[in-house]
């Protein structure tokens, strides 16, 4: 799986921003080849392969979209109520529908075929019944309450592109059509590791020794990786060694697309990840400008992909968010989805440097009667407590130096970046 040409990036001191990133990436990256059929019921989340066309009509007959009486529009009168003997009844699913005769009314409900002849239908809360008759309003407009055949997909038309996420509204889309089996890429085989020596397990028992942290990344990346439909392996904690580092990495290559790691990739005596890589494989680049997060490395072993995360739970989000979750889409087949910020009022003031994507927690908060951007009160990427006691996240632009109250922001909220 050859997803990057050699000279995909230059690298070097530069830090690169986070859309020119991505657009490079969209242009470069293969998506993992092999497809496979998935029945309906297995299809929830996988990426679909190739265009797909409706092969019938939807609804394949022309029906009622309401409980009311089917009638022929030129049978009404223009001016003042119009009354018309009601001469049969057709409810949902019956297999043979009589004509409707001129000048007369059929009860109907809805879903039901419309009888040959009938063009509209009135609802049943609009009409009057007199014995055997039906007294109807004017004003109704030809068609009315009634749906056509092929109204919702017509035969041969594109209903789903390729790269399509099935979710729970396309999977309707494909019942309705018949289609019981769908050609969907494999899912995208990603190994997660944590790095440092001082972190332990969520189950490790209480007291942790002097030093040591649990590790708060691997479980946040594997349910991120499984909400995009993933196959996520968990690969534990890698200690802080050059050698144990690139030895995982060098296994883990050889059945996995892609090699998700956090920590380790900054500059530090003890950050090996990146250099593991370079010496394992090769490095495509390392460092993004953005914060939190701007340590993030990409690179290859074997056939594998290699991203290399930031240690700190705030900006393993974020990055993950922007960044790494879109680069996975790609290499998954599925069109990348960048949402599309909310734009609020800042609650606060705040500076930043130039040239560098900065993201800051937020909570949307009603003050005087308006919506507002909040950011949380701490500043520290290693904050959990920012990321469940806010709301999502304002995307402070490259160019932009200062926030000031008032001035609009654009808010992503956290459902919106983690699907």
């Amino acid at each position: 799986m050859a997803q990057l040409s050699n000279d995909c990036f230059a690298f070097s001191g530069t830090l690169l921003r986070l859309n020119a990133a991505l657009d490079d990436l969209a242009a470069r990256l293969v998506p993992v080849a092999e497809v496979e059929n998935a029945p309906l019921a297995d299809a929830q989340g996988r990426v679909l392969a190739s265009a797909l066309l409706a092969p019938v009509p939807v609804p394949g007959f022309a029906n009622s979209a309401v409980d009311g009486y089917a009638v022929r529009h030129a049978d009404l009168q223009a001016e003042g109520p119009t009354c018309l003997p009601v001469s049969g009844r057709v409810p949902a699913g019956a297999l043979a529908v009589p004509a409707l005769v001129p000048g007369h009314a059929m009860r109907i409900f809805t879903g039901a075929m419309m009888p040959p002849g009938a063009d509209t239908v009135y609802m049943q809360e609009d009409v009057t019944l007199d014995g055997d008759a039906v007294i109807l309003p004017p004003g109704l407009k030809p068609g009315a309450n009634s749906r056509e055949a092929g109204e919702d997909f017509e035969p041969g038309k594109p209903v789903l592109s390729p790269g399509s996420r099935l979710d729970a509204r396309s999977l309707s889309a494909l019942a309705a059509l018949g289609i019981g089996v769908v050609a969907v890429r494999r899912p995208l085989r990603v190994a997660v590791f944590s790095t440092g020596d001082e972190l332990r397990d969520a189950g490790h028992p209480a007291p942790l020794p002097p030093g040591a942290i649990r590790d708060a990344n691997r479980p946040m990346l594997l349910a991120l990786l499984r909400n995009r439909g993933l196959a996520a392996t968990d690969l534990g904690i890698l200690p802080d060694s050059r050698t144990a580092i690139r030895e995982a990495l060098v296994a883990a290559s050889e059945d996995h697309d892609v090699l998700l790691t956090s920590g380790g990739v900054s500059t530090g005596e003890e950050d090996h990840v990146r250099f593991a890589v370079e010496e394992a494989g090769r490095l495509d680049f390392w460092r993004l400008a953005i914060k939190p997060g701007r340590p993030i490395a990409m690179g290859h072993l074997g056939k594998a992909v290699v991203l290399g995360m930031p240690g700190n739970p705030a900006a393993v989000l974020v990055t993950f968010s922007r960044f790494v979750g879109p680069v996975l889409d790609m290499l998954a087949g599925a069109r990348p989805v960048r949402p599309l910020p909310r734009w609020l009022p800042a609650g606060f003031s705040y500076r930043k440097k130039a040239e560098r994507l900065e993201y800051v927690r937020a909570s949307i908060i009603r003050n005087a009667g308006a919506l507002e951007a909040w950011r949380f009160p701490r500043d520290g990427a290693a904050l959990i407590s920012s990321l469940i006691e806010t709301d999502g996240l304002v995307e402070l632009e490259e160019e932009r130096l200062a926030v000031q109250p008032g001035e609009p922001v654009a808010f992503y909220s956290y459902a919106d970046l983690m699907v």
